[in-house]
């Protein structure tokens, strides 16, 4: 008895690793899009602004998504 509840208590590999994944890949958006956003606002002359403008916002509703 003591040797199964050993089994049932042990931590799955896979589904750890999945999470971690996908916690690394949502802590990056949380930091890449409100990085860019800020260089774009910050740059509104330059030419870049509004593609760089749309993939920041892109990032952050990644961020926002990728959380839940």
């Amino acid at each position: 008895m003591d040797e199964d509840n050993r089994e049932d208590n042990r931590t799955d590999r896979d589904i750890l690793a999945k999470g971690l994944k996908r916690l690394g890949i949502c802590l990056g958006l949380m930091f890449a899009g409100p990085t860019l956003l800020h260089l774009a606002l910050d740059n509104s002359e330059k030419p870049l602004y509004i593609p760089l403008l749309i993939i920041a916002f892109i990032l952050c509703i990644g961020a926002i998504l990728f959380c839940f």
